[in-house]
């Protein structure tokens, strides 16, 4: 019996073009007092990094697949698919790398690999859709002699950052900020100057503000003016927002703000022509405003939320969902007068003519620090098997 160990040094959330970084360790359990015949051995291993596609059939009509290619359940057991037994299509994968050959195990003993690749900058990110979803992992593939290959598969979660892959780093590494207590490998220094570039990407992008004001009126008349400072953010952050209903002349009884994204196949793709838009709602705030002159709300991006993206497939994009209840009367017929006393109480009318209508609001988020994300990762960092 050996044990498979695989821990990603970083957690399990990467940006599209990082080096993603995994040790993976071998280990025979048996107590070294235990005799030599109990060694184990192993042919050999290998690992690779893939994206599974797979899609709705009920919503999605993907062309058909090419008629050469081998179902990988099929497939013999000793040869290394990393995606056997997998729903959907295997759309992206990289070069296996080969970890070791004949590998000797005596009891107590364990070996460590560490496996390093670029993840490629022109997949798809990590989402979880109603009509699709795109899944990446690592699987490390071991076997021993004259036996079927066993597969250690290692989920994580990739993050897309548009613009980083045309972005050319300077030839002189002298200008480059470097640490000079620590000696770092060329391809780890680049991953780390990528990473800080798009944390420098994001905060430019998503710190510029300006004022948006927008007039809310229906048929018939002004309800208010509702104020937002900016229109870019990264998941993590915060969409805030304010009302001005003290300059309307048609009083707003009611208003929900949802933080939604849109989810839509791609015309061709299509399983049935005009076929609905899927929506996710992700926040929602809900206030009653009679005779409120200025309100307010706040919604949390999720972290664990896709970033707006486009595929040749499928499209994400997020907005915020407006709602209004207005009423069909003026403002001074919404309360009526409950006693002749000296001391009056006015009381809510029981029965108010109402109109509603809503409005949508287009918004961009970007990814975050994956840093940041990881730590809501419903991933895990470290995965093992037996063998």
């Amino acid at each position: 019996m050996i044990e498979v160990l695989a821990k990603l040094g970083r957690g399990p959330v990467f940006l599209a073009g990082e080096v993603l970084e995994c040790v993976i360790t071998f280990t025979n359990p048996l107590s070294a007092s235990s005799t030599s015949a109990s060694s184990e051995m192993l042919a050999w291993a290998s690992a690779q990094i893939h994206c599974q596609f797979h899609a709705s059939e009920s919503r999605v009509a993907l062309p058909p697949s090419d008629g050469t290619k081998h179902d990988v359940q099929a497939e013999n057991e000793t040869v290394f698919v990393p995606n056997r037994g997998e729903r959907g299509q295997c759309i992206l994968s990289t070069p296996p790398k080969i970890l070791f050959c004949d590998l000797r195990l005596d009891p107590g003993e364990s070996k460590s690999y560490s496996y390093c690749e670029t993840l490629p900058v022109d997949g798809p990110p990590s989402f979880r859709g109603q009509s699709v979803k795109y899944v990446y992992k690592l699987t490390i593939g071991c076997q021993r002699v004259n036996s079927p290959i066993k597969l250690l598969r290692v989920p994580f979660r990739v993050l897309v950052l548009h613009g980083l892959k045309d972005y050319q780093f300077p030839q002189d590494e002298a200008v480059a900020p470097s640490n000079p207590f620590l000696e770092e490998e060329e391809g780890l220094k680049k991953d780390s100057r990528l990473a800080d570039l798009a944390t420098e990407l994001l905060m430019v992008a998503t710190s510029r503000r300006s004022l948006h004001l927008y007039n809310i009126s229906n048929t018939r008349g002004k309800v208010g003016t509702f104020c937002i400072f900016k229109t870019v953010y990264k998941i993590g952050e915060d969409v805030i927002g304010t009302f001005n209903f003290s300059e309307g002349d048609i009083p707003c009884l009611q208003f929900s703000v949802s933080l939604q994204t849109e989810e839509s196949i791609q015309e061709e793709f299509q399983r049935r022509r005009g076929q609905p838009v899927s929506f996710t709602v992700h926040a929602r705030h809900q206030e009653s405003c009679l005779h409120t002159a200025q309100s307010s709300f706040s919604l949390p991006i999720p972290l664990s939320s896709t970033p707006g993206f486009t595929t040749n497939i499928v499209s994400l994009k997020w907005r915020l969902h407006f709602e209004f209840v207005t009423s069909g009367e003026s403002a001074g017929t919404c309360l009526v007068r409950g006693s002749q006393s000296e001391a009056v109480t006015w009381s809510g009318v029981e029965q108010m003519e109402v109109d509603t209508f809503s409005w949508d609001l287009p918004i961009k988020v970007l990814p975050t620090n994956p840093i940041l994300a990881s730590y809501v990762s419903q991933f895990s960092s470290t995965n093992s098997i037996t063998i």
